[in-house]
């Protein structure tokens, strides 16, 4: 599994120029899937996401978790996070996993996050637009083979 987490202000996703989900301060993680990815690895994953600390303290310092800032997450699913450029110049995506895979894991991690936070979402599988005001910028990025 992997996760790009952006600090946000803002974000929303707008599908067919209809804007289906926003959120205010928090995060808009981009998440994808592997095959071999499963429940106990969202698990994981969800418990780092929420316990990251990169929100700015009052000493302007990256001390607190999305928790302590009352924050909210805007989830949308990527597969293209397994973009494999090693051959050529078109990705590949082999390493992707399905959509019987990926979608049931993409529904159980935003039910996980949202036992922490609120969540908006966008539509699995959908062509979505993105829009955010990345605040730092601050982007993460975490692979659960490296955790």
């Amino acid at each position: 599994m992997r996760a790009v987490i952006q600090l946000v202000k803002h974000a929303s996703c707008t599908i067919d120029s209809k804007k289906v989900s926003s959120i205010e301060k928090g995060y808009c993680i981009l998440v994808g899937f592997k095959e071999s990815d499963t429940k106990e690895i969202v698990d994981k994953m969800v418990s780092k996401i929420m316990k990251l600390r990169i929100f700015m303290d009052e000493n302007e310092k990256m001390n607190l978790s999305i928790l302590d800032v009352k924050g909210s997450i805007l989830s949308i699913s990527q597969f293209t996070l397994y973009a494999n450029c090693k051959k050529g110049n078109r990705p590949s995506f082999i390493e992707a996993a399905k959509p019987v895979i990926s979608m049931p894991l993409y529904d159980y991690f935003n039910e996980k996050c949202l036992e922490y936070v609120p969540v908006q979402t966008g539509v699995f599988g959908a062509d979505m637009k993105i829009d955010l005001c990345n605040d730092g910028p601050i982007t993460i990025v975490l692979d659960s083979d490296d955790l």
